[in-house]
This record gives structure tokens, sequence and C-alpha cells, in this order.
């Protein structure tokens, strides 16, 4: 992948932690070959930083208050409309991450949103 335009859409994640399953909704969004994304989940929106894709390898950092205060770092492989990887928080073990792609109609929406 040499542009971000491959990664931009609406993304369903699960990740998998020591205390359950976390399910989150990343948006990445390709505007003239800058990335850029927001995280939704556990009643919050975060933006996304240090959003980078480097070949196939996606990156991206963001901070979460909500089921605790948390600084995570992404480091993902995507591959057409899957993705799987690790999240880690500080000196926690890393969690394993994977990801679908929404297409059609399912990408115009958010949980929690309205139509």
């Amino acid at each position: 992948m040499t542009t971000t335009e491959p990664v931009a859409g609406t993304w369903d994640l699960s990740i998998v932690t020591p205390i359950g399953k976390i399910a989150a909704v990343i948006e990445l969004h390709d505007g003239n070959g800058s990335l850029t994304g927001s995280a939704h989940g556990a009643g919050e929106q975060v933006p996304l930083d240090g959003l980078a894709l480097t070949g196939d390898r996606l990156t991206w950092k963001l901070a979460v208050t909500r089921p605790m205060r948390l600084n995570l770092a992404f480091d993902v492989t995507v591959t057409g409309d899957t993705l799987a990887g690790t999240s880690r928080a500080g000196r926690l073990p890393a969690s394993r991450v994977s990801g679908v792609r929404r297409t059609g109609r399912a990408a115009e929406t958010v949980p929690g949103s309205r139509p």
C-alpha cells in the first residue's frame, strides 16, 4: 500500500484483554494523502494520534478514560478488509486486536449513533 486510501473506512475492532473482550470502532479518513481518524467505544470518542501507514503496517495511539484511564499503542497489519495485530498499554501485556472493515450500508452507521 503506497497511499492511505486502502485503509480508509469504518472498522469494527475486537480487542482481547486479560479482563475480557472489548469492542471498538475506528473511522479512518484519507484527506489528500494524510490519514486521520477517531475511535468510538465504551461511551466515548477519541482521536487517533500518530496515525501512520507504512506498507501494510498501520500504527496509532489513543488515550481512553473508560473503563479506566489508559494510553494505548496499536500496531496492526492490514490485509484487504481485515486487520490483525496488538495493542499495548504501557508495561501491561500486549492484547490481541482483530478487525473487519464495514462495507456497503453497514459502513453508514456507527453503533450508538442515530441514522
